[in-house]
């Protein structure tokens, strides 16, 4: 079991014994698939405490956590190209797919709705309405709050940086919503600076201008990730139990100037380091130096080893650890509990560190979706979850047309 002491930059209120609160908790009341991957329609009716879904392999069980994704900024926990959720692109009149959700969160209940067919996209993106009004994916943070564990990511800390910083994002979008509006400002900013650079373009004054936004931006964004991982240690100064604690820093040179001064100094020296970095950037693309180089390490506390080097056991129970830590924090600093999406998570773990799962997650009163193929596995949730069996297509046993 997670403890955390109230803190300051957490919680606005030192009466509140953050272990004990009971926070209400995001939940997917209601989702509504049409065209997306194995199901060309589905209306389906959740229940605000865990939904399990068991089934046979490709039977479509992670489609739809995939789909429940889609209501966070991002492409998406498989991170696929849009054309290729199409259930059956030649059968489909506007060749889109659409997501939509009834949801409940802390400031009470909203309408999702994704999709994308080409004519209202446009350009390969998304469209995105909450309560009817369009806007982007990045506002999606600020109604919802979702995090995901796939057997992908069981290489998470052996692959490249790209996916930490992704992971890391995603749990900072739950600590400050406007994280996602700004990693996209400042992505935005990046990729028409290294246009601009490639055509040799002589605009000096659109360059600086688009250097200023990514420094302002990148600093935010830095600045950001550094606030949760500082929590997320603090956190795991207390955690207690059969997880292991996690110690987290971040690699990166914007880091390293916040932490050797002020934000407004380091935002004159990552705009000096683009500067000098042109003739480099035009020729290689990108930019040499800022957040989107930063690397996520983490090291085993218990052990001090480097979560690379660590079994794959060890590897995957440290992603949970940090997953609900990340859920403990939220219930104290938004007041709120997020979505989890577990995929096949607990066919991978011990009969004990199992059980502290769903003691976990139990006790926070979260909605975690997990799936898995055998059913006699999630037993110990038997009279707390809502079950779901995944075959042909359809969902049995549940509240779906």
């Amino acid at each position: 079991m997670l403890n955390i002491a109230p803190q300051d930059s957490l919680n606005d209120s030192t009466d509140v014994d953050p272990v004990h609160m009971t926070a209400p908790a995001y939940a997917v009341r209601r989702v509504t698939l049409s065209n997306f991957r194995s199901y060309p329609s589905l209306r389906f009716g959740a229940h605000a405490g865990p939904v399990v879904l068991t089934g046979e392999n490709g039977a479509g069980k992670t489609n739809l956590l995939e789909a429940l994704s889609y209501l966070a900024p991002g492409r998406g926990l498989r991170r696929a190209r849009s054309e290729d959720v199409l259930f059956n692109r030649a059968s489909s009149a506007d060749g889109g797919w659409a997501v939509a959700a009834e949801t409940v969160g802390a400031a009470g209940e909203t309408m999702i709705g994704t999709q994308w067919p080409a004519s209202v996209a446009g350009n390969g993106r998304r469209a995105v309405k909450i309560d009817g009004q369009a806007t982007n994916g990045a506002a999606l943070a600020r109604v919802l709050c979702v995090n995901w564990l796939t057997p992908q990511m069981d290489r998470l800390f052996i692959d490249g940086a790209s996916g930490r910083r992704r992971f890391l994002d995603r749990i900072v979008y739950g600590f400050e919503p406007e994280h996602a509006r700004r990693v996209s400002a400042y992505e935005k900013a990046m990729r028409e600076r290294a246009r601009l650079l490639r055509d040799g373009a002589a605009d000096t004054a659109w360059l600086s201008a688009l250097e200023e936004g990514m420094s302002e931006h990148g600093i935010a964004v830095a600045a950001s990730r550094r606030g949760a991982v500082l929590a997320l240690n603090t956190a795991f100064e207390t955690w207690d139990g059969p997880f292991p604690r996690a110690r987290l820093t971040l690699d990166g040179d914007v880091e390293n100037w916040l932490e050797q001064g002020s934000a407004l100094e380091a935002e004159d020296k990552f705009r000096e380091a683009l500067v000098r970095s042109r003739p480099q950037d035009g020729q290689v693309g990108g930019a040499a130096c800022g957040p989107h180089r930063t690397d996520l390490v983490t090291v085993h506390a218990e052990k001090d080893m480097a979560a690379a080097n660590c079994s794959t056991g060890e590897q995957k129970a440290l992603l949970i650890a940090i997953v609900l830590a990340e859920a403990r924090l939220q219930s104290v600093r938004r007041r709120a509990v997020p979505i989890l999406l577990l995929d096949e998570v607990a066919a991978h773990l011990d009969e004990r560190r199992r059980g502290a799962l769903f003691d976990e997650i139990t006790a926070l009163g979260s909605q975690v979706w997990l799936t898995g193929t055998d059913r006699a596995l999630f037993a110990p949730l038997d009279d707390k979850a809502q079950f779901v069996t995944v075959a042909d297509g359809r969902l049995h046993g549940a509240d779906t047309d």
